[in-house]
């Protein structure tokens, strides 16, 4: 028996859960093939591949793909738009979330709130350290954040690190045990649209991931993560 072929496969966290629990899964077992995903924040995925590493697929912040186009890495006419992604909080189970919904509201929540965490290698992470220095509390809120390098920030809220996680809101979600409390205030919002693109040499399996992945079924997964139609 012949192996099965394998697709490579880079993507930012946002899109993770309904790639590992829905679509991935189902690709693999329909076209007979098998995926090695990476997951990381856009920033540390676009690194990677400056570094050296060649993905046959993608999905990323669509605003970092000219630069991974000036590096050959992917094929600039194979992107598609896959979908959007705002930025959130969420609380640990059972606790009463903060009010979100003015830019005053939102500067009360960080202020006291004992630990904030957040990433500084994600967009949502990127934005939010804009933004407390724009409200003028990022010395307050940075004496006790938690900052993580990378990965689900809802997880410093399950083993008490934090008691507010800041990340994008289908990033949040894919932590069992926690309540998203809302999204940022419309005036302090970021959207992020994330975008797919295959490598110049992808083979015809990733090519048919690529397709699968830009499809209505794969669009309903991301609405069900908690992601914007693109």
């Amino acid at each position: 028996m012949s192996p099965r072929p394998v697709i490579t496969l880079f993507s930012a966290l946002a899109v993770r859960t309904a790639l590992d629990d829905v679509l991935l899964p189902a690709f693999t077992l329909d076209a007979r093939v098998d995926i090695e995903a990476s997951y990381d924040p856009t920033t540390v995925l676009t690194q990677r591949i400056t570094a050296g590493a060649r993905p046959e697929l993608v999905i990323a912040i669509s605003d970092a793909f000219p630069a991974l186009a000036g590096l050959g890495a992917i094929d600039p006419s194979s992107r598609r738009v896959l979908a959007r992604s705002g930025i959130g909080i969420a609380v640990p189970a059972g606790t009463t979330p903060p009010d979100l919904s003015t830019v005053d509201s939102l500067r009360t929540a960080l202020t006291a709130a004992r630990s904030v965490a957040y990433s500084r290698t994600g967009a949502s992470g990127i934005h939010f350290a804009a933004l407390i220095e724009e409200l003028g509390i990022a010395g307050q809120v940075n004496a006790q954040a938690t900052v993580l390098p990378k990965g689900f920030t809802a997880t410093a809220l399950l083993d008490g690190r934090a008691d507010l996680a800041v990340q994008q809101l289908s990033e949040l979600a894919a932590v069992p045990g926690v309540r998203i409390a809302g999204p940022l205030p419309d005036e302090v919002q970021q959207h992020s649209e994330l975008s797919l693109a295959l490598s110049p040499d992808a083979g015809l399996s990733a090519t048919g991931l690529a397709r699968y992945l830009s499809s209505p079924v794969a669009a309903a997964a991301f609405a069900a993560a908690g992601l914007l139609p693109a």
